[in-house]
C-alpha cells in the first residue's frame, strides 16, 4: 500500500472526523462499462440519495472517462492495482482477475461507511438506510448456485442452492456440514480501515486463487460477520428464472444485470433468457435513466473531498425480514429512513 496514499487518506479522514457516508464503485480499463458508472450515478440521483458516488478508477481508465464521471458528479479516486498471486485458476470469467482492486476500497479512511456496487447494476429505490444498519458486520445479499458458472462446486453437481435449501438437502453424510452462506460481492456495505485492508492484502498473498476471484475471497475473509439482506438490495437477474417464488419485482430496489446477455448498453435480447418481458422491461428502465438529461449533473465540479449532498431520501418501509423460500436464514432488519 502506497504510504502517500494512506497518509492523505487519513488526513481527510481526521479533517472530517470519519462521519461522512458514499456510495461507491470500480472502474477498469477503457471499455464501455463507464456507461454502466454512467448510468448508476443519474439513478441514485433519481432516487434522491443524500450522498456522493465515488469511483474507484485503475490507472488505465482513460482521463475521457474520468472527465465524464466527474461532469455526472462522481469523486474519482485512482486506486493501485491488487494483483493476486500467481496461479493456475481457471477464473468462472476472464475478467474477474481484475477485481481483487477491488480490495483498495478500504483504504478510502475519509468515509466512516460505504456502499460498494458494481457498475452494472441500478438502483429504482432510494436504499440510503443501509448506512444506518450497525457497525461491525458485513451486509450483502445471498447468491444463487444455479447458474452454470458455479458447474465447479460440489453445490451445482448435487443441484443444492442456498436460495432453495429445502428444494435438494445438503447430503451431510457425505459431504459434511453444509458450506456457509455465501454473498454475491457485486453489492455490499462496508466500513473503510487501514487495519482491515492490510489484514485483506495480507491474506490475499497466502490464499489460494479461486475461480469467483475477489468474491470467494471476500466471503471467506468475512463470513464470521457477514450478514444477509434480502433480495431486493441485490436482485441478480439469474433469479428470475432459477427462483422465481423468491422475487417480488415490484418490491425491488437494486437490479444487477450480471446475467449473460443483460449489460443494458450491449443489450440484444439474442442471449439466453434475454427475450423475456421482465428483462426487456429492466434493461428500458435501465435506458430511460441513462437517457434522462433531467438527472444529469448540474451542481459544482466533483473533488476527491466530496460533492454537495442531495435532497433527504423520503421514508422507507423497513427491509423485509425474510425471503421467501429461505425462512430458516435470519436477515438483517435495518432501520427506516429518516
Amino acid at each position: 500500500m502506497a504510504p502517500e496514499m494512506v497518509a492523505r487518506a487519513a488526513a481527510k479522514a481526521a479533517g472530517k472526523g470519519k462521519s461522512s457516508k458514499a456510495y461507491v464503485t470500480f472502474l477498469a480499463g477503457d471499455g464501455d462499462y463507464v456507461k454502466g458508472a454512467v448510468g448508476l450515478a443519474k439513478g441514485l440521483r433519481k432516487v434522491g440519495s443524500a450522498y456522493p458516488m465515488v469511483v474507484a478508477v485503475l490507472p488505465d481508465v482513460p482521463e475521457s472517462h474520468r472527465r465524464l464521471l466527474a461532469s455526472q458528479g462522481c469523486i474519482i479516486r485512482e486506486i493501485e492495482p491488487v494483483y493476486p498471486p500467481e496461479s493456475q485458476t481457471q477464473f468462472a470469467m476472464a475478467y474477474y482477475v481484475i477485481n481483487y482492486s477491488k480490495l483498495r476500497i478500504w483504504e478510502f479512511l475519509e468515509y466512516q461507511k460505504m456502499l460498494y456496487l458494481d457498475a452494472d447494476i441500478q438502483v429504482n429505490e432510494n436504499i440510503d438506510h443501509l448506512f444506518d444498519l450497525p457497525d461491525g458486520h458485513f451486509y450483502a445479499v445471498m447468491d444463487c448456485f444455479c447458474e452454470k458458472t458455479w458447474s465447479h462446486t460440489p453445490q451445482y453437481k448435487i443441484g443444492y442452492c442456498q436460495q432453495c435449501p429445502d428444494r435438494v438437502a445438503w447430503p451431510t453424510d457425505e459431504l459434511g456440514p453444509p458450506p456457509s452462506l455465501y454473498f454475491n460481492a457485486g453489492m455490499f456495505v462496508h466500513e473503510p480501515s487501514i487495519a482491515t485492508c492490510e489484514s485483506l492484502l495480507a491474506t490475499l498473498k497466502s490464499s489460494p486463487v479461486t475461480p469467483f476471484a475477489e468474491q470467494d475471497f471476500l466471503n471467506m475473509f468475512f463470513k464470521d460477520i457477514y450478514k444477509p439482506i434480502p433480495l431486493i438490495y441485490n436482485l441478480v437477474l439469474a433469479m428470475l428464472w432459477r427462483h422465481p417464488e423468491n422475487v417480488e419485482l415490484e418490491k425491488v430496489k437494486v437490479v444487477h444485470y450480471c446475467a449473460a446477455g443483460s449489460k443494458p448498453w450491449r443489450y440484444t435480447g439474442k442471449e439466453a433468457n434475454m427475450d423475456r418481458q421482465d428483462i426487456k422491461m429492466l434493461v428500458k428502465k435501465w435506458w430511460d435513466i441513462y437517457n434522462d438529461e433531467s438527472l444529469d449533473y448540474d451542481g459544482p465540479a466533483a473533488t476527491e473531498d466530496g460533492v454537495p449532498a442531495g435532497a433527504a431520501s423520503a421514508a422507507e418501509e423497513p427491509i423485509l425480514a425474510a425471503v421467501s423460500g429461505a425462512a430458516d436464514v435470519k436477515y438483517v432488519t435495518a432501520p427506516s429512513a429518516a
